[in-house]
């Protein structure tokens, strides 16, 4: 008996993180410390709203304040996992993404983004997956 295929939904996704995180500088970023504790200890439901809300502040706007400036490196997963998805800012987002800077997120868009920040946390608690996520010491 096999077992049944990935969501192709899902799969598309994992490609694409896969393809960013052969990135050298998107590559580097990983959950440690406390950003991993706090993604494990809040669950995903409760980082999915904190990236539904970090991202409508400092992303979503057609010009977000500080734009390319805007996203801490660390203090927050989301934070961490928007620098290692290219979500970090509308030029990143455009770049790697497809989604056009100078004008607001529609909501479709605002969920993609929520969904690869979330689907990137989820790889890193689970210990990484793909060719970006060896772990440094």
């Amino acid at each position: 008996m096999t077992s049944p295929s990935p969501d192709p939904a899902a799969r598309s996704l994992d490609e694409r993180l896969d393809a960013i995180a052969r990135q050298p500088f998107r590559a580097k970023f990983h959950l440690r410390g406390r950003e991993l504790a706090l993604a494990r200890e809040k669950g995903p439901a409760t980082i999915r709203w904190h990236a539904y809300d970090l991202t409508a502040e400092r992303l979503a706007p057609a010009r977000p304040r500080k734009d390319g400036r805007q996203t801490p490196y660390r203090g927050h997963p989301v934070f961490v996992a928007q620098h290692a998805t290219a979500t970090c800012c509308r030029g990143c987002l455009e770049r790697w993404h497809g989604v056009a800077r100078g004008r607001e997120l529609s909501r479709a868009e605002h969920v993609y983004v929520v969904d690869v920040i979330c689907r990137w946390i989820e790889r890193e608690v689970a210990g990484g997956a793909g060719p970006g996520a060896a772990r440094h010491g």
